[in-house]
């Protein structure tokens, strides 16, 4: 909330003045930084816990199953390459005589990308960047294949096997992925009405 209230007051005071405050810093000292000062001063109330060889099997400590980190892989692989193409695409889609108005004006170029280039470009990336996302949703599906037991496995597998009542299973199933797009799709039209040029 402190790194919400702080980045709104450095926006006013940049508009304001013309100066501009380290918000990115300033937030992770208060969301990263600050927790672990108070966790170190509370006396660390966290424990790790390792593995140990048990009787019959490992004990204690976080497996990694070798589905979920396959599933992990190859959607964050498959999805990753679309997304880095379309935000290519949106920065390529701005001219590059706004860079150098921005050098012009003596911006530095971390700020010109942030503050020219990208509000610019996220105009073309948001667009194509939804359906992404959606297909992403739609996609992690495919876990079962794999063999690990995601959200249609267990409705469509074993709920279905449990009850046999494939109409009503199969509906909540979809009505789940409904529900998911439905909220994906409603925020990314809030953004992206949020960031479109306001015509004067």
């Amino acid at each position: 909330v402190a790194s919400v209230v702080i980045g709104k007051w450095a926006r006013k005071r940049q508009d304001l003045t013309g100066q501009i405050f380290p918000v990115f810093w300033t937030s992770v000292g208060l969301i990263i930084i600050l927790p672990v000062i108070a966790s170190l001063i509370m006396g660390g109330p966290f424990t790790i816990s390792y593995p140990e060889f048990g009787r019959f099997s490992i004990t204690g400590g976080w497996s990694l199953e070798p589905e979920f980190l396959a599933l992990l892989l190859g959607l964050a692989i498959y999805t990753g390459a679309f997304i880095a193409e379309i935000v290519r695409s949106g920065i390529n889609s701005v001219s590059h005589g706004q860079t150098e108005a921005a050098h012009s004006l003596g911006i530095r170029g971390s700020f010109t990308m942030r503050l020219v280039i990208l509000p610019q470009a996220l105009r073309v990336i948001v667009p194509p960047l939804t359906s992404q996302y959606l297909n992403l949703t739609k996609n992690s599906s495919l876990a079962t294949a794999i063999g690990y037991a995601d959200i249609t496995a267990i409705f469509a597998g074993t709920s279905l096997n449990q009850t046999g009542q494939a109409i009503e299973v199969i509906l909540i199933t979809m009505l789940f992925y409904l529900s998911i797009s439905l909220l994906i799709s409603m925020f990314m039209n809030w953004y992206n009405k949020r960031i479109a040029l306001v015509e004067r």
